[in-house]
């Protein structure tokens, strides 16, 4: 597999678009990932545009509406004692990590949330996404939530 020089850190320049490891992406590649490899992403390390190590993926948070990965959750002293969520927007998958958009800097100044379980209020689903800016329209569930964890 070749690795895509502007991925120091040897991620591959497969992104988020292909169905799996083994298939070249073509132009008629699938545009999501599927649920089969959200589960192959726990515990590999996550690491911000830049390459710089954010820590290990603890969780995925889908949208509950179009069933597609938006956010991760790491868990490092170095952020406190609470969950940090990285969106998983414009993931480049590589064979020992996942290479996220955003910097370290901005998940280091992510909101702080500690969960009651697995969900998040729908306060706090607002201000991650506006944080990331990322749009963010509550959902039409009874609770208004968009995120549910895998």
């Amino acid at each position: 597999m070749e690795t895509d020089d502007s991925h120091p850190t040897g991620t591959s320049s497969e992104t988020l678009a292909s169905a799996s490891p083994s298939e070249a992406p073509t132009a008629a590649a699938e545009t999501t990932v599927t649920h089969r490899d959200i589960a192959e992403w726990h515990g590999k390390q996550l690491i911000d545009r830049n390459g710089e190590r954010i820590g290990k993926l603890e969780g995925v948070y889908i949208d509950t509406e179009t069933d597609e990965p938006q956010f991760a959750t790491v868990k490092e002293c170095f952020f406190g004692p609470h969950l940090t969520f990285v969106p998983l927007t414009e993931l480049t998958i590589g064979p020992d990590n996942l290479q996220v958009s955003v910097t370290k800097q901005q998940v280091k100044d992510a909101p702080n949330i500690h969960l009651e379980g697995d969900e998040l209020s729908q306060a706090d689903e607002s201000a991650l996404y506006h944080h990331y800016q990322l749009n963010y329209t509550p959902s039409d569930t009874p609770s208004g939530r968009r995120l549910g964890r895998r």
